[in-house]
């Protein structure tokens, strides 16, 4: 490969919305033809009463927690390997992260771990589905409802996904989505949440109005982004099909595997391709077989740091021992997701250039 693939693509139907969004006038208005009627299609397709949308998936999460009452004195659970704006989103309403540590397989949210992490002022859960990985929601809306906590269910990295028979963001009291310009839904920037309470959806749209609404989705984004719902269980699909046809390619090069662990009845969703990558089965840094695959034209990245790393731990409390936080911290690897639109002929020069990489690991020290 010569170039990493453009994102987000060329599509004739997002053109003419936006074609569209101007003859009508509404690209300029406050309120238009096309912000109301995403938030209905986003409903529909979620089977959800309520969507509400906003400027961006960080804030959705924080318009969440103050959705669900979530303030000062409060704690909210979370993976000590999460998006670093979920960890400022609890900060940025006044409570106190605790940070579980993640399942082996799969380097989601171990429900193990967030038993043992949850302490009397734990008011909330954020669970995120990450790098083409899925936390099971139904045994942690379960074990959530026993407890009494709130459960936000953080679906920005796989909009269309599966889990356990429903749409990701569906499962918690809120689900969040996200629309930033790499996401598999893009606007450039925008975020919503999904709620089946109407009193959790009143509440989200009174801390978004301060004689205006604070931290709007425009209409010339929404108008971009119905097109792009029609077509996304499709590009689901095939960007399905391309990780699992990868997986075949890179099956038995040692050091990196495929997050695991899935849960059954369930559909992931691709925005980044994790790999657990074990720099000594592997025989590279991390860091250089990242530099290889990049200068062979391959997107791949290191992962999130972990929350705990570099912190203060005046900033959170540790819920347990975080060894696969840890172990994340320092092992994953993504391959951002444009690719996986291509053919297997694309994929296959991804996996022909990882092991490409593998072969001369000795001479890339």
């Amino acid at each position: 490969m010569t170039s990493f693939p453009d994102w987000p693509v060329p599509d004739d139907d997002v053109l003419e919305a936006l074609r569209a969004c101007y003859a009508d006038g509404s690209w300029g208005k406050y309120e238009g033809a096309y912000v109301g009627h995403l938030r209905e299609r986003l409903a529909a397709d979620h089977d959800v009463p309520f969507a509400l949308t906003c400027g961006s998936g960080t804030f959705a999460v924080e318009l969440a927690l103050r959705a669900l009452g979530v303030g000062p004195g409060d704690e909210v659970a979370l993976a000590a390997y999460d998006y670093p704006g979920n960890f400022l989103g609890v900060h940025a309403v006044g409570a106190h992260p605790v940070l579980v540590d993640l399942d082996a397989a799969g380097w989601q949210m171990s429900l193990e771990s967030l038993r043992e992490a949850v302490g009397p002022a734990t008011r909330a859960v954020i669970a995120s589905h990450l790098h083409g990985g899925l936390v099971p929601m139904r045994e942690l809306t379960e074990f959530a409802a026993g407890r009494g906590l709130r459960v936000i269910e953080d679906a920005a990295q796989c909009p269309g996904a599966v889990v356990q028979g429903r749409r990701a963001g569906t499962w918690g009291d809120i689900g969040v989505l996200s629309f930033g310009g790499s996401k598999l839904l893009s606007a450039g920037r925008g975020g919503a949440i999904l709620t089946r309470h109407a009193d959790v959806h009143q509440r989200a749209r009174l801390a978004q109005h301060r004689g205006n609404v604070v931290c709007p989705l425009s209409e010339l984004q929404a108008a971009v982004l119905l097109p792009q719902l029609d077509k996304l269980d499709d590009r689901n699909e095939k960007r399905l099909r391309n990780v699992r046809f990868l997986a075949a390619r890179l099956d038995g090069v040692p050091g990196l595997r495929l997050f695991g662990g899935q849960p059954a009845d369930s559909r992931p969703g691709y925005y980044k391709v994790g790999f657990q990558f074990d720099e000594a089965a592997f025989g590279l840094t991390r860091a250089r077989f990242v530099a290889a695959l990049r200068a062979a034209g391959v997107a791949f990245d290191e992962g999130f740091r972990a929350l705990h790393a570099g912190r203060s731990a005046s900033r959170y409390r540790k819920g347990g021992d975080l060894t696969e936080a840890d172990r994340a911290h320092r092992g994953t690897v993504v391959l951002h997701h444009p690719v996986l639109l291509g053919s297997e002929a694309d994929v296959e020069e991804i996996a022909a250039a990882v092991r490409g990489v593998r072969a001369n690991a000795a001479f890339l020290q």
